[in-house]
């Protein structure tokens, strides 16, 4: 592969590391005096967020473990994971390229837009009722369904379970640590992050404190009865093994209607495509820098508007929904 002529052999040759990291691009018209913000551009991953990460180092970790993929009997073995849709299509795009099959469960929640894309990359697609889900928000229950799957058709699918695997943390570790670290000379003072599966909190953390340990890394959640897919507040993170509390210096909780607008003020005044759960963290970030100097604050862009459509419609009407009428 050559990083710098853009030529590959493959698309998972674009996968993010240290030598070909996603973006950071400076906030300047949202710039808070004083402190000095920059958004990772997560959707410029292959399959398009920060979940690519963790599903290729999960795919490794199965295939050294000979669990996924051409199995012995000449079988192959593919993936079912619950999913709020990133991890899905991540997983669902290598398992495209690499020939083994895919089957995500998803609660009925999820954009359609992210359910399209399930399918157009050739994953079956197992859609649970919210009401199945204990709490409101979570994807308890397509978790269930997957265990289920992954239990009954043994010879068909593994399950990584992103909410307890450690490859999940380890891709943060490998691939966007060290990428912030050399990508701010080693300046980074600020890490703002959300919380789903806690990988991408946890893994930077434990990466970026070995290096310097007063970096801080903030954590930004949703308020209850949010509907913002993929986030959790600490109420939702039972279902998580990976939260570990202890390397998060802060967590800020912010009402989970300022995810869509912030992330049009991104588009309007940065324009940057960012998705709701973008616009909830630099919203999170501002309040930070409001409140003391960030030196070198990096807000993670998780994903990108593109499939949020209906969503951002929905919930800025007066300034988007004319749009799709």
């Amino acid at each position: 592969m050559d990083h710098q002529a853009r030529v590959y052999d493959s698309v998972l040759d674009l996968l993010p590391t240290e030598e070909n990291p996603s973006p950071l691009v400076r906030l300047n018209a949202l710039a808070v005096p004083g402190s000095t913000l920059y958004a990772k551009l997560e959707w410029f991953n292959p399959f398009g967020s920060i979940k690519d990460r963790a599903a290729a180092e999960m795919v490794r970790q199965l295939q050294r473990e000979g669990k996924l993929g051409r199995q012995a009997d000449g079988s192959i073995r593919g993936i079912v994971e619950p999913t709020s849709g990133n991890t899905g299509i991540s997983l669902a795009g290598i398992a495209a390229v690499q020939g083994f099959g895919m089957r995500a469960v998803v609660p009925s929640k999820v954009p359609a837009e992210k359910r399209v894309f399930l399918k157009l990359l050739g994953a079956k697609v197992d859609v649970v009722s919210d009401s199945l889900c204990p709490l409101p928000g979570t994807e308890d229950g397509t978790i269930g369904m997957a265990k289920t799957h992954a239990r009954a058709s043994a010879d068909r699918y593994v399950m990584p379970n992103q909410y307890e695997n450690l490859a999940n943390v380890q891709a943060h570790i490998n691939t966007t640590g060290p990428e912030i670290w050399r990508q701010s000379g080693g300046k980074v003072t600020h890490v703002f992050v959300s919380l789903g599966t806690c990988g991408t909190a946890t893994g930077l953390s434990t990466y970026l404190k070995a290096k310097r340990a007063e970096i801080k890394v903030i954590a930004v959640q949703p308020s209850p009865g949010h509907d913002v897919p993929g986030l959790r507040n600490l109420s939702e993170l039972g279902v998580s093994k990976l939260f570990a509390p202890e390397l998060i210096d802060e967590i800020l909780e912010i009402p989970h209607e300022l995810a869509y607008r912030r992330a049009m003020d991104l588009a309007r005044h940065e324009g940057l495509l960012a998705g709701p759960s973008s616009g909830l963290i630099y919203e999170g970030a501002r309040r930070i820098a409001e409140r003391e100097p960030v030196a070198f604050g990096v807000v993670i862009c998780c994903d990108g508007a593109f499939k949020y459509a209906a969503n951002l419609a929905a919930h800025l009407p007066d300034e988007l929904a004319e749009a799709i009428e």
